[in-house]
């Protein structure tokens, strides 16, 4: 566990450097996740969950359990292994069986993120049911808040 713990920390890292740019550098630092953090994550309930290929980890995605839904938490794929399906096939996953809604929280300048998470069925929050939802289940900070969505899946709205 503890060299997938690492590799963990590696691909979170190496993939996040596509927000540098694109969310406000008041939130931006580097690493952009420090290992302390990733082991409180774990603390905190994510379960991390990899996708791997000839024992090569591509991608890496976490799913916390919060009350009455669950939380997709960083999901980061390598740079070198984008746009080749891991992150569909990871997310994919983790909604198998899921009875709970499924929330997801990305930066509301990743408009990348965003699409990927429409195209996998996802739909975005309307504005004051985020904060709402940010401030209840994400340990935040405000100024987070303000920068974020959330995404949820065809669950949510039926409930």
């Amino acid at each position: 566990m503890e060299s997938e713990l690492g590799t963990i920390y590696e691909i979170i890292n190496d993939s996040s450097i596509a927000y540098k740019d694109r969310i406000s550098a008041d939130r931006w630092k580097e690493p952009y996740m420090s290992m302390e953090e990733l082991q409180q994550q774990i603390k905190d309930g994510v379960m991390f969950y990899c996708l791997e290929d000839d024992l090569k980890i591509l991608g890496v995605t976490g799913i916390q359990d919060r009350k009455d839904v669950n939380l997709i938490r960083h999901a980061y794929v390598r740079t070198d292994a984008r746009r080749k399906g891991v992150g569909g096939q990871l997310l994919q996953y983790l909604q198998k069986d899921q009875e709970k809604p499924i929330l997801i929280g990305t930066w509301a300048d990743a408009v990348w993120a965003i699409e990927f998470y429409r195209r996998h069925g996802f739909h975005v929050v309307e504005r004051e049911e985020q904060k709402r939802l940010l401030k209840d289940y994400w340990t935040i900070p405000a100024r987070q808040v303000e920068t974020s969505v959330v995404l949820a899946n065809g669950k949510y709205g039926a409930r």
